[in-house]
Parts: structure tokens; sequence; C-alpha cells
């Protein structure tokens, strides 16, 4: 069985779709309807920077999954397969799910876009610049994240965000607490603490703010039953019905990312080779969860694409 799989913010770059696009139509497409629904020149973006304006968090996460779903198009298109018959299921990270979504067909292309521009303005908007922080936890697994979180909250915000894998666990919440919980982990057994370079505390309580701003946008652009599972980020399950989708879409927004657990779910059900789209972020992740053996394929370029031909 087969995931496809897309990755979440930080795997931007500028010159990001440059290539892909020189080489196909199918690419240039997708990055003029995406460019078209957010009426902005975010592909120039991608491509030219500058790289200030290309990681705010209201351009980086359409970039990014509009780099994603120019990938899959030109395999779909241009190689001749369809997600249905090759995928068993989709998932990805944060933003990811999004993508992921609009893959499996659950949202168009330009309500994706949009959605996602919603979801970045609301995020960066739901704390002021400064008052909150995530840091990455190198050596930890969660729940030492967790103790660790608990101690340095000290009445304010702190907890995990991100269960990536069994060695890496991200942070997030008041600024403070999070500086805190950093200058502890050699006494939790933590190899390493990283303040991320970050605009806002994604994944946490303090992001309510962006939930109900999610909620509304959601509302008024629902989304459709997908073609496979999505395995949702909040309970790292596989589902299928559009209206609970969209309430977990909801709750992502403040709720911890469970990759790692989601990536026991699917090799739990048989789920053996995982293609990731767009990035090469979370192959990585995948190889570390995972309990056996399972292939893991990085997919940005002609060449990727070509390759994964062969193997579909």
């Amino acid at each position: 069985m087969r995931a496809f799989i897309f990755p979440g913010q930080g795997s931007q770059a500028v010159g990001m779709g440059k290539a892909l696009a020189d080489a196909s139509p199918v690419a240039r497409e997708v990055f003029q309807e995406v460019d078209d629904a957010l009426g902005q020149k975010l592909f120039r973006l991608m491509t030219d920077g500058p790289e200030d304006q290309l990681v705010l968090t209201e351009n980086a996460q359409p970039a990014i999954m509009a780099n994603a779903i120019a990938t899959l198009r030109v395999l779909e298109k241009e190689g001749g397969v369809t997600l249905a018959a090759r995928a068993d299921y989709v998932a990805g990270h944060s933003l990811g799910e999004y993508s992921a979504l609009c893959a499996a067909g659950a949202f168009d292309l330009a309500t994706t876009a949009r959605l996602l521009k919603t979801r970045g303005q609301a995020m960066q908007a739901a704390v002021p610049v400064g008052i909150g922080a995530m840091a990455a936890l190198l050596g930890a697994d969660i729940e030492t994240a967790q103790k660790l979180a608990d101690a340095a909250a000290e009445g304010e915000i702190c907890t995990v965000a991100n269960d990536n894998d069994p060695s890496q666990v991200v942070i997030s919440g008041h600024k403070g607490a999070v500086e805190r919980a950093v200058a502890l982990v050699k006494e939790y057994g933590i190899k390493r603490g990283v303040l991320l370079p970050v605009s806002a505390p994604f994944h946490c309580p303090l992001m309510q703010p962006a939930a109900d701003a999610m909620a509304e946008a959601l509302g008024a652009n629902p989304p459709a039953a997908p073609l496979v599972p999505v395995v949702a980020n909040v309970t790292a399950s596989p589902v299928s019905d559009a209206n609970t989708i969209r309430e977990l879409l909801v709750q992502q927004v403040t709720g911890r990312v469970r990759w790692r657990e989601s990536i026991g779910a699917m090799e739990d059900v048989g789920v053996m080779h995982f293609v990731e789209f767009g990035g090469k972020v979370l192959s990585p992740m995948v190889k570390r969860s995972a309990s056996g053996e399972v292939e893991t394929v990085s997919v940005i370029s002609m060449d990727d694409i070509e390759a994964l031909l062969k193997t579909l």
C-alpha cells in the first residue's frame, strides 16, 4: 500500500518550482491558477524572492502547497496516472494537510490557495510578534518533551506542537516559557533545544483566534469527501467524512500535529511506500518513525517524476 504525503512550513526556498515550470506546461498552469486565485504574483515570489517575503506565513503556506500540487499534477497529467489509482491514503504536515486534501479532490486548487492565504494571515494576526515562540527539541521523545513544557510553563502556555518523529518534538507557546524550556533541556536528558525562526507560535492554544477565522472560512468553503482517506494531523487516524474533515481542520490550528503517530497508523494498515511531493522534509521523519522497513521517495523535479513513474 502507498501513501502520498505533503510537506509543511519550512520547506519553502527561493527558486522553488522554477525548474518544474520551465519543463512542464502543466506545472505552469498550476502556478498561474494559484496566482489568479490570490490576485498576486506568488509564483514570481517563489522563483525570484525576496526571501523575507516568501517566508511570511501568508505567502509560504500557499507557495508550498502550489509547489507540491504542481508536482503531483505533472505526474498525473503527463504520466497518465491518477492519485485514486496509485495512493491508498494521503497525509500532510500542518498546512500540508490542505495540500493532501486538494490532491485527493476535497478542495479545488483555487479554494485551497485562498484558504491557506487566510490561514496564514489569521495565524500571523493571532499573536503579536514577539509574544510567542517555538523551539525544536532534538533527541526528545513526546513524554519527556511534555514534562519539560509543563515545567517551563510557569503559568504561561508551553505545549507540544509537533510530534515529528521519535527524536524530534517541537514546542510552542509564550516566548518566555519556550525560552525557559530551551534553557532546561539538559536537565531532562534532551540533546538540544533550538528556537525556530517562525513568526508565531503555531499549534498551541494561543492560536485560537486563527482557529475561529478558519471555522468561518471552512464554513463558507466546506470540503468534499476525498477520493482516498486523509490521515488527520490531530487524530492520527484516517478520515473520509467531509464534515469531520472540516472540524478537524479547525482543531488543527491549535492542536498537536501527531505526525509520528500518523506514520504508525498508516504502517499498521499496511502502508509500506511513502511518496513526498514538493519537498524532502517528511521522508527522513517517516524513516525514523516507522517500526519496520518502509520505502520513501521525494518527488521535486521532472527526473524524480520520471523515476517514480517507473515504479508505480
